[in-house]
């Protein structure tokens, strides 16, 4: 399963050089795995006040292969890897047209609001195969 966004490069995203600091790519692929979620039908405050269940990050392994500049459009693809019962993981790329500028491999857990691993709800799971 894959998701498009598209994120416009903002002058605030950019360092002194005018490129997109490296940080803000973390930025971007976490709007783009917001908008997945929603798209996929999955109500993530509702999700935590009726099942006391959040996403959260658990690592994310990434390589930064060109830059990307103000006033850029860019696109933020979000490809499922694997989902198991307690993790997703995804493949995130960032290009400008047809060059890839960053590719992120992201796993994703379900916590308890206290902070405790829980499984993924089986209906998530199934939206996501």
């Amino acid at each position: 399963m894959t998701h498009q966004f598209e994120i416009r490069v903002y002058y605030e995203d950019t360092d002194m050089g005018g490129i997109v600091y490296h940080a803000n790519y973390l930025k971007f692929i976490e709007r783009a795995r917001s908008a997945w979620v929603r798209d996929l039908g999955l109500d993530q405050n509702a999700m935590r006040s009726r099942d006391g269940l959040i996403f959260a990050v658990r690592r994310i392994e990434a390589d930064y292969l060109g830059p990307a500049r103000f006033d850029d459009t860019l696109a933020v693809e979000t490809r499922t890897l694997q989902v198991t019962g307690a993790r997703l993981v995804l493949e995130q790329t960032v290009s400008r047209a047809v060059e890839k500028l960053f590719q992120a491999t992201v796993t994703v857990v379900c916590l308890t609001e206290a902070g405790q691993p829980a499984r993924l709800p089986a209906n998530i799971r199934l939206r996501l195969h």
